[in-house]
């Protein structure tokens, strides 16, 4: 390409650096043997590092974006644009020096080139995009709500718990409501936008509204968030779509302005409209008939069944169904089938609070804090609380409300429980709206502890997780308790690497594992050599969730497994070496002989645990390095090596 080529590429991923900063080497390593020069801007999560200006890209000749997380390319209009995963400016940089050549040149949106991850990975990306846009607007419309019912609200037979109009009160639960009410466009909408970047944003929030508002569609209960979800991704691909579609250069420039956003909102709306909405009203118009043949058989299989439609989809049309059934037969003098929903209705966002507090390292720091608001708004009888979670995690969260919100009907049921006002949660019984308060109480507390039990089990069966009790290894093999482990901590002076983190004592010169899992068990057990690891169980679950979330192996005989967790008290670094290779699913294919773990507390999850990747990741970019630390003979050796690993001069 010759000495006057000049390139840029960016270098991102979506859950470290390691892979950024891995990619970002390997491109500028390969770029400088070819004679080109090259800018390469990282996306880490620690920040934008060396960004590309607008002079930079004034003088591209291309741009490689080798990513697995969104990019904003309106920078890079009119510029040659090749995408790839982030995998790819590992493996094969040189291909994408020479790719870059004949790249289609990007047009601002109207000609996206599109990324390169499966379709699986592109739609949780976007799944988790609208959940964590949505979890501000769950969290303050909630605790506004409940603030304002709690000091404000009294208890009407007819409305529920109703707050004066003239009071302040009311104007502070309106802007909660407001919040509530933008919940479900906010999730739908950007969902589409991680799909079709802008011109999806308008579509995916209009679509969601229109899921949200039954009326539209003659429903009594809207999709809730179950139908922003459907709407955000049709709006998303609907738009990946009309891009293809090839128009005049002079439409161009207002396809992703006016003319994709207007078909795709109108594409999106009528089509749930006619062809969803509708057949959405009829099913629970039947549902409601269904319910109501069903008042004179068993109270525990009527409570059950209103608990389980409860639970379901927190707020949406099963909801809405089983809440005004039991709210029509308040005012026959039925109490009895409000008070089952009463029962169930805090059970989800409680018992995906309490699960939080159960088991803190499944979950990271957003999700710990959503649960603290999920536990207030659970009190105050607000079941959208536990909406995140359900988005998230929506195969371990809904059968674990489900089963919860059963256990709570049926106990409601059961002990005749009633409820005279047309809502729920412990703040109706202490308002003195329940006809059998105990019970009442007992029934929540149940079905919360359950909910918490279920989902717990069922996230850690998906991270595969240790029910056994747990075992550390020793450096033979052999099994040894984690008390045991931790005492062969000793208080003598040794060389201390990266701040302290590594030290003699998280050293391994060879590793008995021959498989992924069991080494990464077996660097468990050498971090918790520390002294500075208080279970080393919840270690093991959170290094294990990181592997299913992505590839931890960087390639060049590297893997790098981390964990986030309070199970350690302080940044720890253990090291060891497989001499004969282990698979680790590296990109370049090659199997991982230099193995590092690293573990930070939560606190620490920030800039610390991404400081200590990245200096990771740019020493093990030089070979002579890589090959010096395979060579060397011993332990000592093995840590003089290790101490070459330092901050870069000029960096904090």
């Amino acid at each position: 390409m010759g000495d006057a080529v000049k390139l840029l590429a960016v270098t991102a991923c979506p859950t470290g650096i390691a892979h950024t900063y891995m990619a970002a080497e390997k491109l500028g390593q390969a770029a400088a043997a070819l004679g080109i020069d090259m800018k390469v801007e990282t996306q880490g999560s620690i920040g934008v590092e060396n960004a590309i200006t607008s002079a930079d890209v004034a003088a591209a000749d291309g741009v490689i974006i080798a990513a697995d997380k969104d990019v904003d390319l309106a920078r890079f209009a009119g510029k040659r644009v090749l995408i790839v995963p982030v995998a790819e400016g590992i493996r094969h940089p040189e291909k994408l020096i020479e790719d870059v050549r004949s790249a289609p040149i990007y047009q601002g949106g109207a000609d996206d080139p599109g990324p390169g991850n499966s379709e699986r990975s592109v739609a949780l990306k976007a799944l988790m995009n609208g959940v964590s846009y949505m979890i501000p607007f769950v969290a303050v419309g909630g605790l506004l709500i409940a603030i304002s019912l709690s000091l404000g609200g009294h208890t009407d037979p007819t409305g529920g718990l109703v707050i004066p109009k003239d009071s302040i009160w009311y104007s502070i639960n309106q802007i909660g409501a407001i919040g509530f009410s933008l919940m479900v466009p906010i999730l739908s909408g950007y969902i589409a936008y991680a799909i079709g970047d802008r011109p999806a944003l308008v579509p995916g929030m209009i679509g969601g509204w229109i899921a949200n508002t039954g009326a539209l569609y003659d429903s009594k209960a809207g999709a809730g968030f179950l139908g922003a979800i459907v709407t955000g991704f049709l709006a998303g691909y609907l738009v990946l779509w009309i891009k293809k579609i090839k128009v005049p250069k002079f439409v161009q420039p207002i396809m992703p302005i006016i003319v994709i956003p207007i078909l795709a909102t109108l594409g999106v709306g009528l089509f749930f409209i006619y062809a969803i909405g509708h057949p959405i009203a009829y099913l629970f118009e039947h549902l409601t008939s269904w319910l109501g043949g069903m008042t004179g058989t068993s109270a525990i299989a009527l409570g059950a069944i209103v608990g389980l439609m409860i639970a379901f989809d927190m707020g949406g049309p099963v909801n809405k169904t089983a809440f005004l059934f039991g709210a029509g037969l308040i005012a026959t003098g039925n109490l009895s089938v409000m008070g089952m929903a009463a029962a169930a209705i805090p059970v989800m966002p409680l018992g995906q609070g309490l699960a939080t507090l159960l088991r803190r390292p499944l979950y990271d720091a957003q999700e710990r804090e959503a649960g603290l608001a999920s536990l207030f708004m659970g009190f105050f009888g607000i079941s959208e609380g536990a909406i995140p979670f359900a988005a998230s995690r929506p195969a371990q969260v809904i059968p674990a409300n489900m089963v919860g919100g059963a256990v709570a009907g049926a106990i409601a049921g059961l002990a005749g429980v009633g409820d005279a006002v047309p809502h729920g949660g412990p703040i109706v019984a202490l308002l003195g709206a329940i006809k059998g308060i105990p019970m009442f109480f007992v029934a929540v507390a149940a079905g919360t502890v359950v909910t918490a039990v279920v989902t717990i089990a069922l996230i850690e069966f998906r991270v595969r997780r240790r029910t056994t009790t747990a075992v550390t290894v020793t450096e033979t093999g052999g099994p040894v308790s984690a008390p045991a482990a931790a005492e062969t901590a000793t208080a003598t002076a040794e060389p201390e690497i990266l701040d302290g983190a590594l030290t003699e004592r998280t050293v391994q010169p060879v590793l008995a594992s021959t498989d992924k899992q069991a080494a990464i068990r077996e660097m468990v057990a050498l971090v918790a050599r520390s002294g500075k690891v208080t279970d080393p169980d919840e270690l093991l679950a959170a290094a294990l969730r990181r592997e299913e979330e992505g590839v931890t192996g960087l390639g060049d005989e590297i893997a790098i497994p981390h964990a986030k967790t309070d199970a350690v008290t302080s940044p720890v670094v253990a090291f060891a070496r497989a001499p004969l290779g282990i698979d680790w699913d590296s990109p370049d294919g090659n199997a991982a002989k230099l193995i590092f773990m690293i573990a930070v507390p939560t606190a620490a999850a920030g800039d610390e645990h991404l400081r200590i990747l990245a200096l990771l990741a740019r020493k093990l970019m030089d070979p002579a390095f890589r090959e010096r630390l395979l060579a060397a003979p011993d332990r000592p050796a093995i840590l003089e090596i290790l101490g070459e690993i330092r901050q870069p001069a000029g960096q904090v």
